[in-house]
């Protein structure tokens, strides 16, 4: 069925009130995974909360939509209107949202009530937090990393990176500290939980994005408002990488590169002055040579997988080049600004 007024499909939708925290999903042919976090979200196994859970499916054009949303009742599914990128997904299922306390999940996570509690919980309690997250370990045990700094001229690339890292000393108090809550840069968009106000406030997901870097952005315009990001330490959910982005060679090609193009964004949207404009350029100057290298070995071992991945990369990298050239703007044609 439809929900009035919004030109979006919409499947298992009902009127919603008393809610203390929407999460929602975007997903795109990642089924398996989003079936997994779907069962671990099960709303009559959390006691401490009233949940409701939305799942955004980019157009994954397979046909499996109508018959997952019927497996799964009491979940929320919007059809979005094509494969939009993850910040415009996101901002579609923020606007079906009932609760006051918005929380973005990964389809490839698997939740439990203590965490999405004490999240909640603490945002609440806590006014100077702008975005909670907590830590993100696989299935096998192994914790990702959660220092993260935003890009700087200095963090742009791996060398520079390396050193930056050695010296810094923000990096290092971050992993020194032994207290329970941890307050990075940024927290990956895997879990980010924000209240609606704020998410309101700063506009939402940037949508200059369709992939990789809004999670940057969003806590970069959320730490400029003067409130901080929060890590919870000791609560957790699993994340197991890999989902839609990892398919074949065209997908990881396709990825990779919008990771790449996105730094562009970032840096065009929050670096100022020559800072900007030098590192757009020792940026376009390490992806030429870097990627024209791998894209000829690609060429001549074309039976490897992964240099396959490096020549379309290198590919998708001068054809994006041309584009900024032509059109003046460092955005994506997958953009939804584009």
């Amino acid at each position: 069925m439809y929900k009035q007024n919004t030109g979006y499909k919409t499947y298992n939708y009902t009127e919603r009130s008393f809610i203390d925290l929407s999460v929602i999903i975007v997903n795109y042919k990642s089924w398996d995974p989003l079936q997994q976090c779907l069962n671990s979200l099960q709303l009559k196994d959390y006691k401490k909360l009233n949940l409701e859970v939305i799942v955004v499916d980019n157009c994954s054009s397979d046909n499996r939509l109508d018959e997952f949303s019927k497996q799964n009742r009491d979940v929320l599914f919007v059809e979005n209107t094509g494969n939009n990128g993850f910040a415009n997904g996101c901002n579609v299922g923020a606007k079906f949202s009932s609760g006051k306390q918005l929380l973005f999940l990964n389809p490839d996570t698997i939740a439990n009530e203590e965490a999405l509690f004490q999240m909640n919980v603490n945002l609440q309690s806590n006014p100077n937090y702008g975005i909670v997250s907590c830590k993100q370990i696989t299935s096998v045990g192994n914790e990702e990393r959660y220092i993260r700094l935003f890009p700087s001229l200095t963090r742009l690339f791996g060398i520079t990176r390396a050193i930056d890292r050695k010296f810094s000393k923000r990096y290092k108090e971050l992993k020194e500290t032994t207290n329970s809550v941890v307050f990075p840069d940024w927290v990956t968009g895997a879990v980010v939980c924000i209240s609606k106000e704020e998410f309101y406030s700063v506009g939402g997901w940037n949508e200059d994005y369709w992939m990789y870097y809004e999670d940057v952005d969003l806590c970069k315009k959320i730490v400029n408002k003067g409130l901080q990001i929060a890590l919870l330490k000791e609560v957790s959910v699993i994340h197991d990488h890999g989902g839609a982005s990892r398919i074949n060679v065209v997908t990881s090609s396709l990825t990779k590169s919008e990771v790449l193009i996105s730094r562009h964004i970032y840096i065009n949207n929050h670096f100022a002055g020559l800072k900007k404009y030098v590192s757009q350029i020792l940026l376009v100057i390490e992806t030429i040579l870097s990627k024209v290298f791998l894209g000829v070995l690609g060429t001549i071992f074309f039976f490897v997988p992964k240099l396959v991945v490096q020549r379309l990369l290198c590919k998708n990298m001068m054809l994006y080049y041309f584009q900024c050239l032509t059109r003046g703007s460092w955005l994506s044609k997958r953009s939804m600004n584009f």
